[in-house]
């Protein structure tokens, strides 16, 4: 099972059966029709937006922390963030990724509880930040409480670790789904968008891989041409890997 986010997971691929026996198609995927803001449209989207208040984030910045107060939530306008939970042990894991056209936090405003993950920006990003009462007072003005239903169903399969939801590829495809994914949600308009801001490190604990087998793969991936070489991970042909990941037949 592959972890895109909500309406931009089932735009992109149609799945039948698993590892070997599956038939992907790509499709491409318009930034407008992402998350929420394809189930809204632009008109609500851009008012939802225009509801809350303005914030910037830089790569590296927690927007949100595990165990927080959920008192708001953000509406992200641009950029990448990834979605972690934390372990006991200490680990954090990896539940998702989201772009421009979702929300973050939306979980914890509804219920008036702490937070269950913490929100990492990836690249440089900005959001609306919205109450729970102002998002509340937004959905019942515009009647549009069903919409945001729908968004909470599609994401609740984000509750599972990604490493899980990888579990039955091999090593290789792993490895490629997830870069591939990253580079999709990127922002079209992204002069950057090739570079996926993920070292080899936060890949191996992304996917429950070892740095050795990562670095094998990654190794491999540039090999084929689906990657460019250098000390970052720089996606050089996206259609290589697309067959790499096997989301596309050769």
């Amino acid at each position: 099972m592959l972890l895109f986010s909500g309406e931009m997971r089932r735009q992109l691929f149609s799945v039948a059966g698993r590892a070997g026996t599956e038939t992907v198609v790509h499709q491409e995927v318009n930034i407008a029709s992402r998350g929420l803001r394809g189930l809204l449209g632009e008109e609500l989207w851009r008012s939802l937006i225009d509801s809350g208040l303005e914030r910037r984030h830089k790569a590296g910045d927690v927007l949100l922390r595990q165990g927080a107060p959920g008192d708001h939530l953000l509406v992200l306008k641009h950029g990448r963030v990834k979605i972690l939970a934390s372990e006991p042990d200490g680990a954090e894991l990896l539940l998702s990724l989201r772009s421009s056209g979702d929300l973050v936090g939306e979980m914890s405003p509804r219920d008036d509880r702490r937070r269950t993950a913490t929100v990492q920006a990836l690249d440089r990003c900005s959001t609306s930040l919205l109450t729970r009462v102002a998002f509340e007072e937004f959905l019942e003005r515009h009647g549009v409480h069903s919409a945001f239903s729908d968004y909470l169903v599609a994401k609740l399969s984000e509750t599972v670790p990604y490493q899980l939801q990888q579990a039955h590829f091999a090593a290789r495809q792993r490895v490629a789904r997830l870069i591939y994914e990253v580079l999709m949600l990127a922002d079209p308009d992204d002069s950057d968008r090739a570079r996926v801001p993920f070292s080899q490190d936060a890949l191996a604990k992304a996917l429950g891989l070892s740095r050795s087998t990562v670095a094998d793969q990654i190794a491999t991936l540039r090999a084929a041409g689906a990657l460019g070489s250098g000390p970052r991970i720089v996606v050089r042909d996206e259609r290589v890997l697309s067959v790499e990941a096997r989301l596309i037949a050769r």
